[in-house]
């Protein structure tokens, strides 16, 4: 039988396929409630309830739900206010599998709309829901964004559980929500309606698409586009003055997010954010512990645009005259100090008998 869950693993996006690393990222894996992810990424279509907590923590859309695109058509191109529910909350807006597929970015989208639409988002009774760990992993990250900015406009998440088929009103919203489907998928070029088609008949297909930027990053930067003059607070890489300027981050970073110009003995390091997906592996590997992330207030300019992070001169061993990646006094590669850890001195002070 043929495996028709909503959730699609694009390998090509995930970060292990990208840039291998020492460490792969398991986001996916451990965050899953109902262990539906293999190691190899394959998806149980017998566990997983497509509650889309995968796709949430995943940085770079290595996991996808298959109605993501209809759902950001919705938020774009509805005029009115924009209306979610869960499965198990009545039929009021456009449903979504979960609260839970809701990530960082999708988030700061939402509240930027809020300026000027409401937004509600209709649940069921998480405590009594399979998926309340993916709800609550959701939550967790809108009180995030809430905390780094306390003055955002309001979004109204109401627990309004499944009524009976009948509701006037709720046939009202429900029809507002279909024409909004209707009207999406009347968007779409031919190529895409074709290959949804294919996609429908050989699940998996879609696992072969490749793009370097997640779609709610997409839509994020075109909101704040739409807002150029806004600021909003995102998490930005930050450098300290401990950096030896090794460019070990430019090599390990696997969205080009870092790339570097040098001129003589002088390194730049220059960082865009917009690539950036924060899966943190330059801060990870950094030994003198330079990175880190910080929360900015950024403009569609600065977000989109490519910032100097760091100026310098990578710094040498003075006994071999390799390059350093520790911050050591005097600088010594990890050879040389360990054989001359009894007696740490420089070449231009060392006595010969």
């Amino acid at each position: 039988m043929l495996n028709t869950c909503q959730m699609v693993y694009h390998h090509k996006n995930c970060l292990n396929t990208k840039r291998p690393y020492a460490k792969p990222c398991r986001l996916c894996i451990d965050a899953c409630p109902h262990q539906a992810i293999s190691e190899y990424r394959e998806i149980d279509g017998k566990r997983c309830t497509e509650c889309g907590v995968c796709m949430a923590v995943c940085p770079s859309d290595g996991m996808v739900d298959r109605n993501a695109d209809l759902l950001h058509q919705y938020i774009e191109e509805t005029d009115g206010d924009i209306i979610l529910n869960c499965p198990e909350a009545s039929s009021l807006g456009f449903e979504i599998s979960c609260l839970g597929i809701i990530d960082h970015d999708l988030w700061l989208t939402l509240i930027q709309l809020a300026k000027e639409r409401k937004i509600t988002i209709h649940t069921g009774k998480c405590v009594e829901c399979p998926d309340k760990k993916a709800c609550a992993l959701s939550v967790k990250i809108f009180k995030e964004v809430h905390e780094d900015w306390p003055d955002h406009p309001p979004i109204l998440i109401k627990v309004s559980p499944d009524q009976p088929v009948g509701d006037a009103s709720t046939s009202s919203n429900v029809k507002q929500a279909s024409l909004s489907k209707t009207k999406a998928t009347e968007k779409k070029g031919w190529r895409k309606k074709g290959w949804e088609k294919l996609e429908n008949i050989l699940p998996g297909l879609t696992a072969d698409e490749a793009y370097s930027i997640p779609r709610t990053r997409e839509l994020l930067v075109r909101q704040m586009s739409a807002r150029s003059q806004d600021k909003i607070p995102l998490p930005a890489l930050q450098v300290k003055d401990a950096c030896t300027s090794c460019g070990v981050c430019v090599a390990i970073c696997p969205q080009a997010a870092l790339t570097k110009k040098e001129d003589g003995d002088e390194l730049s390091i220059i960082y865009e954010p917009y690539k950036c997906v924060r899966c943190r592996r330059c801060v990870n590997i950094c030994n003198p512990k330079a990175l880190d992330f910080a929360k900015k207030k950024l403009s569609h300019r600065h977000f989109t645009g490519k910032i100097l992070l760091h100026k310098g001169s990578p710094k040498h061993c003075v006994r071999c005259g390799k390059q350093v990646f520790d911050n050591t006094e005097p600088p010594l590669c990890i050879a040389c100090a360990s054989s001359h850890s009894d007696s740490i001195i420089s070449p231009k002070t060392e006595k010969h008998g």
